[in-house]
């Protein structure tokens, strides 16, 4: 996760952010009559250079008109000893500067020639930013060549965040779920989007198949699911297997007398599961050792045997006692 920022805007200094780039004027000599020359020059330069821009129209000087005008007074200038030197060449037009001359990007330009290159918006009384060699206007630059945001597909103008192989404003970095701006705890990924560590464990980490919260470090793998260790116990008694050994009862762990139970296989005489022979008698199971005589605890073989109050009694016993 990497923050860094735009590019900054530029003047005639590189890396530097000058509001109005400077003005130049030309340098004939410190008179009245010069100033007032000089001023003249710009005015009728200014004229010229907007009718290039907007075409002739009736009734106008032509441009070819104004380029005789300009060097008509510049020889009469010099004939009275007045130098009226041009201050530069326009990086635009190519022709000569003749009064107010703007400087950026190392050349010289007329203010009104000093344009953005997409809009064509004058740059003279503001910041500009360079790409390539060419000025531009802050809302064309930034459409143009500023990262854009993976989240409102904006250009980002300030500082821009860098996470998933995208750009981001860093506002627009947040959880996909819960719409919650990361922190110093950072994010998760699924599937290309950014996710907050509460979410992402919800949403996608494995659960529990004993408390249904998410997996996150040690586990068990059993009954086609992952445990915690301490939730994988038996369904009935909630004791932990001593040997890993469970049964296994519609998808849950039971401990063996548990799972015995559930199924109808303990012993009616001692209690315990039944897993090998067994004798059923009156709905109930005996292992053979305990179908006992409730009285004289002789064994008792099937059909020789009567019951009496959920008790089994030998046919001797039964008589003595009860009939």
């Amino acid at each position: 996760l990497g923050v860094d920022t735009t590019a900054s805007p530029l003047s005639a200094m590189p890396s530097t952010p000058v509001p109005v780039p400077k003005l130049l004027l030309p340098s004939p000599p410190h008179t009245e009559a010069a100033r007032q020359l000089d001023e003249l020059l710009a005015d009728l330069g200014h004229t010229q250079s907007k009718l290039a821009a907007a075409g002739q129209g009736a009734g106008v000087p032509t441009e070819s008109s104004l380029d005789n005008m300009l060097d008509s007074l510049t020889r009469d200038l010099q004939e009275l000893g007045i130098m009226a030197a041009p201050a530069g060449v326009c990086a635009s037009c190519r022709k000569p500067i003749a009064g107010k001359v703007l400087t950026a990007l190392g050349k010289t330009w007329h203010p009104e020639h000093f344009t953005c290159a997409r809009c064509g918006q004058e740059l003279d009384k503001g910041p500009f930013f360079e790409q390539g060699g060419q000025a531009f206007c802050e809302e064309d630059y930034h459409q143009a060549f500023s990262p854009r945001c993976a989240y409102c597909a904006g250009p980002i103008r300030e500082k821009v965040l860098t996470a998933l192989e995208q750009t981001w404003h860093p506002e627009h970095f947040f959880c996909t779920h819960c719409g919650k701006v990361f922190g110093d705890e950072g994010f998760l990924e699924h599937n290309g989007k950014p996710y907050c560590h509460q979410d992402f464990l919800a949403m996608f980490a494995p659960k529990c198949q004993g408390c249904e919260r998410p997996v996150i470090d040690n586990y068990l793998s059993a009954l086609q699911g992952v445990w915690h260790a301490e939730c994988f116990v038996c369904t009935e008694c909630l004791t932990g297997f001593s040997g890993g050994s469970f049964f296994e009862l519609e998808g849950r762990p039971y401990c063996e007398l548990h799972f015995h139970q559930r199924q109808g296989s303990i012993c009616h005489g001692c209690g315990r599961p039944v897993t090998g022979r067994c004798i059923t008698a009156a709905g109930r199971r005996y292992h053979p050792e305990h179908f006992v005589c409730s009285y004289c605890l002789g064994r008792l073989h099937k059909g020789t045997f009567c019951e009496r109050g959920n008790k089994m009694y030998c046919q001797p016993c039964h008589d003595k006692l009860f009939v």
